[in-house]
């Protein structure tokens, strides 16, 4: 039985980029932010002061956002083996964060299903209505 496949920066764009009605911000290459009907749900965050290394205080440059329920962000940074976490700025704000370079620690399946969540909260609920129906058998 092979392993799962790790998730790369490239799983996060082809996810994204197979939901409906999703632009990408730039069209192809920098750090991107996805947006359905004008509503961002996932995105490549410039350095702040908020997410810093614990080690050298510098701001970490490389922090993914994902939107989520609130109930998601609280399984998937409660755990304290997991790769997501949050900020203080982030508090009130139903997202969780992902540093790139921890990407591998997911599987590329396990990126999919969260880009999908994020859609899914940010997308218009005609929109995700009828995504979800195009699913069923």
């Amino acid at each position: 039985m092979s392993r799962p496949r790790a998730a790369t920066l490239r799983d996060i764009d082809e996810a994204a980029l197979a939901l409906p009605e999703v632009t990408r911000d730039p069209a192809s290459g920098g750090r991107p932010a996805y947006a359905v009907h004008g509503a961002t749900f996932a995105f490549a965050r410039e350095p702040r002061k908020d997410a810093h290394d614990p080690q050298t205080g510098e701001p970490y440059e490389d922090v993914l956002v994902f939107r989520c329920t609130a109930e998601d962000k609280e399984a998937m940074v409660g755990d304290p083996d997991s790769p997501w976490f949050t900020t203080p700025h982030w508090n009130g704000y139903n997202a969780v964060l992902l540093l790139e370079r921890d990407l591998g620690r997911l599987t590329a399946d396990e990126v999919r299903e969260v880009v999908t969540d994020a859609w899914l909260v940010r997308a218009p609920k005609r929109l995700t209505r009828q995504h979800l129906e195009s699913l069923q058998p």
